[in-house]
C-alpha cells in the first residue's frame, strides 16, 4: 500500500510540464479570403511549438521575410511543394511569405509567446501587396492601425 501512495504523490506533485503543440497551415491558390494565401494567416504560438506547412496545392513555399524575424532567430525556407516542420523557440513575429507568390501578397504572421510587435517588423520592406496584406491581418488579430 505505501507504494502506491508514493507513486500517487509523486504523480501530483511533480512538475508539470506544458507539451509542445504542432499547429498546420495550408499553402493554397485561394480560399474565401482571396487568391494566393495561407490558411490560417495567423497563428499564436507557444515558444517551442512547431509548425507545419502543408503544400495543399502545389507551386507554392515557406520562407521567412528578411527583416520579419525575432533578433537571435533562425530564418527557413522551404522548396516550392515541400511540406516542413519548423520549431519556433524566439519568441517575437515571424513574417512568412510564399517566395513565388511574395509580390501577390501571399503572407502570413506567426506570433510566438507574448511578445510585442516591433518597429522592425512593421517597417520592414516589402513589396505592396504583402505590405496590404501584412496590415489587414495585423489590424484583424489587434496589432495594426
Amino acid at each position: 500500500m505505501r507504494p502506491l501512495l508514493l507513486g500517487l504523490s509523486l504523480v501530483f506533485t511533480a512538475p508539470q510540464f506544458a507539451q509542445a503543440e504542432m499547429h498546420e497551415v495550408k499553402m493554397l491558390n485561394r480560399n474565401a479570403s482571396g487568391p494566393m494565401v495561407y490558411e490560417p494567416d495567423f497563428l499564436q504560438v507557444a515558444p517551442g511549438d512547431t509548425v507545419k506547412f502543408i503544400a495543399a496545392t502545389s507551386g507554392h513555399n515557406a520562407a521567412t521575410v528578411d527583416g520579419m524575424v525575432p533578433d537571435g532567430a533562425p530564418g527557413f525556407k522551404g522548396g516550392i511543394n515541400e511540406e516542413i516542420e519548423i520549431r519556433l523557440d524566439e519568441e517575437g513575429f515571424y513574417g512568412i511569405k510564399c517566395s513565388p507568390h511574395f509580390a501577390m501578397g501571399m503572407v502570413m504572421v506567426i506570433r510566438v509567446g507574448d511578445a510585442e510587435i516591433g518597429e522592425g517588423f512593421v517597417g520592414a520592406k516589402v513589396p505592396a501587396r504583402a505590405r496590404q496584406r501584412f496590415d489587414e491581418i495585423l489590424a484583424r488579430n489587434g496589432f495594426g492601425k
